[in-house]
């Protein structure tokens, strides 16, 4: 079947076979199939969606389209996935503190995406740090040190690195299917015992209901379940920024504070544990008060002395972790943003919150764009807050002044503010075994 028999396929509400959607997928990796009929196919299935069996199939047609991990270690290979907020950094923390309690962690991350943050700018922001790396060397890593967050290489799911490019500026990052096969032939291919997902709800998020997070939860968790891999997720509000920083070099920082015990109460390591311990108790090997115990590794600098040990493994500086602020970017132009009026902070508009890192230069407009490490926003102020007119709300972190001043309005205007307290969601909404 040629491409384009496929997509008139899914335009009207069918579902190719099994053998079709794999032929699809290695055409995207040896691009037989062209971009325009890649985003052809993305946006049939935006519109029309597929079936269970078609999700299942196109996710492991597309882990299959490149090589796909084995390892033989003295312990679990497991995983978390996050689909996207504002201020998440989980993974900088999860990674190493997983690391530190005995568990291999082959973190495959992606780059930015919408109105929301990659793991891998994060990591970039760290000077040497390259996150892609050959298999082999993947695998020394992990075996070595216990965790990597890596890129997906031209070898793993080479399918799903197109169509995530393609996706990224065609509109059509929102739909059930692609983003259940984007993110599990990833972590599928990575050879994984269990894994865990972090779902988003909220303004910040991809998923700003329950119902539709609800949906993407469970079409990932059955999907993976089917695939053989040990799935469950939960979701998590995403209302707020997670941190109170949003960027790359900034939210590096915040993730640094929490692994080195100056944040043990934020809610970036109160999420950053209970997935943790959520996913150690998925296997069945945890004992008791195992949030204590991740919790110790903090406080005792072990899943600190992991990640910087990751870091100059990526080809990072040797004593990162000793004084991180020495060698992460900084920005030219450090502004406060003042609030307009007194009141409340009751919500914030979170797409447009997070387009602003895009107007600041940390995201991407376009896949090729380059993205300043330096810029974003730190001192984030939590809902709930009661502010006075002129109170800072955020700081902005910026390359020009014209720029900076374009921000602060742009995170005024996202700022809803309001004379009576409205109580902010509860961060755990649900969880899906």
């Amino acid at each position: 079947m040629q491409p384009s028999e496929l997509i008139s396929l899914v335009k009207v509400g069918e579902t190719p076979s099994t053998a079709e959607l794999k032929n699809f997928c290695t055409g995207l990796a040896d691009f037989s199939v062209s971009d325009a009929q890649g985003a052809a196919f993305a946006m049939a299935v935006c519109l029309k969606g597929l079936n269970v069996r078609g999700r299942k199939d196109l996710t492991l047609a597309m882990r299959d389209s490149g090589t796909t991990l084995s390892w033989n270690l003295d312990g679990p290979v497991l995983d978390k996935h996050s689909t996207g907020g504002l201020g998440d950094c989980v993974s900088l923390v999860l990674a190493p503190l997983l690391a530190a309690a005995g568990i291999y962690v082959p973190m495959i991350s992606g780059r930015g995406l919408g109105h929301t943050g990659g793991t891998l700018d994060k990591m970039e922001a760290i000077p040497g740090v390259s996150v892609n790396i050959e298999v082999n060397k993947l695998k020394n890593i992990v075996s070595e040190i216990g965790c990597a967050i890596v890129s997906a290489n031209s070898d793993i799911a080479p399918a799903d690195r197109r169509l995530y490019g393609i996706r990224d500026v065609t509109a059509t990052v929102e739909s059930l299917d692609l983003i259940t096969a984007s993110i599990l032939s990833k972590k599928l291919a990575a050879g994984l015992d269990g894994l865990v997902l972090d779902v988003k709800c909220g303004s910040g998020a991809f998923m700003t209901n329950l119902k539709d997070a609800e949906a993407l939860a469970n079409s990932l968790v059955d999907t993976g379940n089917q695939a053989g891999c040990k799935t469950s997720a939960i979701i998590t509000d995403m209302s707020q920024p997670l941190a109170p920083s949003m960027g790359n070099a900034v939210e590096v920082r915040e993730a640094l504070k929490v692994l080195s015990g100056q944040a043990n109460k934020s809610k970036l390591a109160e999420v950053s544990i209970k997935l943790a311990s959520f996913l150690i108790k998925q296997q069945g090997i945890a004992g008791k008060e195992v949030e204590k115990k991740l919790g110790d590794l903090i406080t005792n600098g072990s899943a600190l002395e992991i990640f910087g040990r990751m870091v100059s493994a990526l080809g990072g500086p040797i004593k990162f972790t000793d004084d991180w602020n020495r060698f992460l970017p900084e920005a030219t132009v450090i502004t406060e943003i003042p609030t307009l009026k007194a009141g409340y902070l009751n919500a914030w508009k979170g797409h447009d919150l997070g387009n602003t890192i895009i107007a600041l230069g940390g995201g991407r407009r376009v896949q090729t764009d380059i993205v300043d490490p330096s810029v974003g926003l730190d001192q984030i102020q939590p809902l709930g807050s009661y502010l006075n007119e002129g109170d800072i709300i955020a700081r902005v972190h910026a390359s020009r002044t014209d720029i900076a001043q374009e921000v602060i309005k742009k995170v005024q205007a996202s700022a809803i503010i309001s004379s009576k307290k409205k109580n902010p969601n509860s961060l755990f909404l649900r969880e899906i075994i």
